[in-house]
């Protein structure tokens, strides 16, 4: 059992106070105010981070995000000592004491495996004195050598007409201007190129009955070109197979009795674009036996290609704080319209004060107030879990930065200029855009394939399915008496095959 022992007692402690917690745990700050439960999605909900186009490391952190950057291996670290003869994008030259140029070479825009962009970037000048071990390049998840996988937000706690209902988040318009959640993400399509039984299939940009346009972006060998911008239905690969004569379409069958013509034997089986999926071709790598690469059996030549897609920060997508704390944003306001300080400035988020009691995760309130504190003095606070600020000391610096020591303060509203009635909680909180995007989920049909067996339509956005209207859904409906609605999706939307069929003849 627990209990409490004079420290002449003690023979024993732990170094560090981080040495319980794993890595993503000892980058929550105030951890010993939060929750386990909070606390163990906020570990892993730093692990679904998507690495945004800006960095920013916290203004309230614990310490351990420079060691957390360094040991991940996207960072750049040298190591000798000596002075920055050249850097660019691409490299960067150390001149070491012996009058020798070393060359690093930075890594541009590469595919991680969750599909967000890796890229190097220069933390170094030319001319900079550099010792050994000092970090010479940025990753895109670091800022100057320390983990920043978000962005500090001007965050209030407070309810807006029922935007932020349940976990809702409600963004300004001025984060979206600034580019603060935006990120790049590359996505890889493999093409195979067979060897069949009635022959190979060959990769061409002549494909039977596809027009101009829809081959303009094809090279000699029927391969998209690099710098392409592809959208939902583009051919990447445009790829021929032979068929047999018993996969001849009748239509095939009446030009080849009327012309006595032997007809293409052969279908279009092109690489095309899926739905929901757009963005700009970046690299194509061919492997192929002609030129000695090793292949399964069967496959003639294999192609990769990259796309990249640049992703703004939109109404749907999962935000989430270190404290477990997430959502989901409801909507994106016009700045003039955001509640602002008394000195005009526009909060960036308003996040539901009834997210906290309930989840006993009160690390974000803490962090709230001395990210405000932090800011204004202009430093970075560092709370290392169990070791960290006290509340005295939280009201302390609240109190020198010019604020009350309740980190409350009166807001207007943007949209009428009057104040709200109560003070409210405002501060900065480190906020991370997470890899559950809308973009990826979002799916919608208008007509569409069918299970063979029950004759309804099929689920996911994989098969291109419908919506599924469970009983709850069903009732919702019926509360509103949409009794046209119902017949739809009850009877020819669903398995009614004859009034499917009257509703198409109609």
């Amino acid at each position: 059992m627990p209990n409490v022992v004079k420290k002449q007692e003690v023979d024993y402690i732990d170094v560090s106070t981080n040495q319980a917690f794993s890595i993503a745990t000892s980058l929550i700050p105030f951890l010993n105010h939060d929750d386990a439960n909070r606390a163990l999605m906020g570990s892993n909900m730093q692990k679904q981070a998507t690495p945004c186009l800006l960095q920013e490391a916290p203004l309230v952190a614990t310490g351990v995000e420079e060691r957390a950057a360094i040991d991940s291996g996207r960072v750049l670290i040298s190591p000798i000592a000596g002075e920055v003869a050249y850097a660019d994008a691409r490299k960067i030259r150390i001149k070491n004491d012996k009058g020798k140029d070393v060359e690093f070479s930075l890594v541009n825009f590469s595919r991680t495996n969750s599909m967000t962009a890796f890229h190097q970037r220069p933390s170094v000048a030319v001319g900079q004195k550099i010792k050994k071990g000092e970090v010479l390049a940025d990753s895109s998840s670091t800022e100057k050598g320390a983990l920043a996988l978000g962005h500090n937000v001007l965050v209030a706690f407070m309810s807006w007409s029922g935007a932020n209902y349940e976990d809702a988040i409600i963004l300004s318009q001025r984060l979206v201007k600034e580019s603060k959640f935006n990120s790049i993400h590359i996505e890889e399509f493999v093409v195979n190129v067979r060897d069949t039984k009635l022959g190979p299939e060959v990769t061409t940009p002549d494909i039977p009955n596809v027009g101009e346009a829809k081959l303009r972006n094809l090279d000699e060998e029927g391969v998209v070109m690099i710098g392409a911008e592809v959208r939902p239905g583009d051919i990447l690969v445009g790829k021929i197979t032979p068929k047999s004569e018993s996969q001849l379409t009748p239509e095939e069958r009446l030009l080849r009795s009327l012309f006595g013509e032997k007809a293409r034997d052969v279908k279009d089986t092109s690489k095309r674009l899926e739905n929901g999926k757009r963005g700009r071709v970046i690299s194509i790598k061919i492997f192929s036996r002609e030129r000695g690469h090793k292949l399964e059996s069967g496959i003639i030549k294999r192609i990769h290609i990259e796309v990249a897609q640049f992703r703004v920060v939109s109404v749907g997508d999962k935000l989430a704080g270190r404290h477990g704390n997430k959502g989901v944003i409801s909507r994106i306001l016009p700045t003039e319209d955001m509640p602002y300080m008394v000195d005009g400035t526009p909060i960036d988020v308003i996040l539901t004060p009834l997210g906290v009691p309930s989840r006993m995760n009160l690390g974000q309130i803490l962090e709230l107030h001395l990210g405000l504190a932090a800011n204004t003095l202009n430093y970075q606070a560092i709370v290392p879990p169990f070791a960290g600020a006290t509340d005295e000391e939280i009201k302390a610096e609240l109190r020198q930065a010019g604020f009350k020591d309740n980190g409350k303060m009166k807001l207007y509203d943007g949209r009428t200029g009057e104040s709200f009635d109560q003070e409210i909680a405002v501060g900065y909180m480190y906020m991370m855009k997470l890899h559950h995007m809308v973009e990826d989920k979002i799916h919608m049909r208008s007509i569409g394939s069918y299970s063979l067996i029950t004759q309804q339509p099929l689920g996911g956005k994989a098969q291109g399915g419908g919506q599924r209207f469970g009983e709850m859904e069903v009732w919702a409906l019926l509360g509103h008496g949409a009794a046209y609605t119902l017949r739809e999706i009850l009877t020819f939307k669903s398995d009614d095959i004859l009034g499917r069929a009257a509703a198409f003849d109609a």
